[in-house]
C-alpha cells in the first residue's frame, strides 16, 4: 500500500548538496536538496570518481507524484494526496539511479535477498506475499550462516565473463541519466546481488555483495514444497519483479541483461507456509541434501 507522507519542506530554492555514492560497484554523483536524503544514502558514500550523475528536477518529482497517485488509485485509495517533498525527491533519486545503472549492467530487482554460506538467494513475490517472512525464517533456522543483503530492492550486477566490472558500456567518462544504449557485450559472467539503501520497512540491508545462487518465487500454501520453474515462468517472474524503465532502448537493455540472469540462475517456485520447516524445505530443494545440518 502506498503511504502518503505529509510535510512542510517545500523550499525548492535551497542550494543542492552534491556527493558521491557507490552502488553495485558503480560510483554515482548525486544532487539533492534535503539533508534526510543524504543521510539515507550515507552508508554508500564513496571517494571514487563518479561515472554517472543523477540530479532530480521538479518534473522528475512531479512524475513520481503522479505515479504514486496512479498506484494508490489502483489499490483502491484516493488520488491527489500530499507527499513530503523530500519523499518525492528520494523516489526520484531512486528512479534515476535505476535508469542509469541499467547501462552499467546493473538491474534493480524486487525481493528479499539473503546471503547463505557465501551465496545469495532472493525471495521474490508481489508485496505482502511473505518474502520477508521467508528470509526471516532462514535467519532463524541457520543463524550466523545467513545474513540480509537487502529486504526489498537488491541490485543485480551482471559481470562480463572473466571481468571484474558489469557487462555493458565500460567507458570511464561520466554519463548522465536519461536514455540508454542497448549494446551490452554478449558474454556471461557471474551475477552479484548487491545491497541498496532502499531496503523496505524493516530497514534490513548491508552494503555488501554475494554471488547469486537462486531466485525463489514465493507462493502461499498450507504445505511446503519447492519445484524448478520453467524458462517461460522464470522469464515472466524476472520481468514482473525487475525494474522496467520508460525509455524503449533502456527496456531493450533490461531484456538483454535479464536473459543473462536466466542463463545462469535457477528459478524455483516455493510453495510455503510461515512455519520454520519452510526454510528447511527450501534449503534442501536448493542443495539436494536430505538432512538438516547444525
Amino acid at each position: 500500500m502506498v503511504q502518503a507522507v505529509r510535510g512542510k519542506n517545500t523550499d525548492r530554492d535551497k542550494r543542492p548538496m552534491i556527493f558521491t555514492v557507490e552502488l553495485a560497484g558503480v560510483p554515482i554523483r548525486v544532487h539533492c536538496r534535503y539533508e534526510e536524503n543524504r543521510d539515507f544514502l550515507r552508508d554508500y558514500l564513496t571517494d571514487r570518481d563518479p561515472v554517472l550523475t543523477v540530479e532530480p528536477t521538479e518534473e522528475d518529482c512531479r512524475r513520481i507524484r503522479l505515479g504514486l497517485d496512479r498506484m494508490a488509485a489502483k489499490e483502491g485509495g484516493a488520488g491527489g494526496q500530499v507527499y513530503d517533498d523530500s519523499f518525492l525527491e528520494n523516489n526520484a533519486i531512486h528512479a534515476l539511479i535505476a535508469d542509469g545503472l541499467v547501462r552499467r549492467g546493473v538491474l534493480l530487482f524486487h525481493g528479499s535477498a539473503i546471503c547463505m554460506d557465501g551465496q545469495a538467494v532472493i525471495f521474490t513475490a508481489p508485496s505482502g506475499t511473505g518474502k520477508s517472512t521467508q528470509a526471516r525464517l532462514w535467519r532463524e533456522a541457520f543463524g550466523d550462516r545467513a545474513w540480509m543483503i537487502n529486504d526489498d530492492k537488491p541490485l543485480l550486477r551482471i559481470e562480463s565473463e572473466g571481468a571484474g566490472s558489469p557487462a555493458g558500456p565500460a567507458s570511464g567518462r561520466e554519463e548522465k541519466t536519461g536514455g540508454c544504449r542497448a549494446d551490452a557485450q554478449d558474454r556471461t559472467g557471474r551475477i552479484l546481488v548487491c545491497g541498496s539503501p532502499w531496503d523496505g520497512k524493516h530497514r534490513l540491508s548491508r552494503n555488501a555483495c554475494a554471488p547469486l545462487k537462486a531466485v525463489l518465487a514465493v507462493t502461499r500454501s498450507p504445505e511446503n514444497h519447492i519445484e524448478r520453474m520453467s524458462q517461460a515462468d522464470a522469464f515472466q517472474t524476472m520481468m514482473e519483479q525487475g525494474y522496467l524503465p520508460d525509455d524503449p532502448l533502456a527496456r531493450m537493455q533490461v531484456l538483454t541483461l535479464g536473459k543473462k540472469v536466466l542463463q545462469q540462475t535457477p528459478f524455483f517456485r516455493l510453495y510455503c507456509n510461515q512455519e520454520p520447516e519452510a526454510a528447511w524445505v527450501a534449503w534442501r530443494g536448493l542443495t539436494g541434501r536430505e538432512k538438516k545440518e547444525p
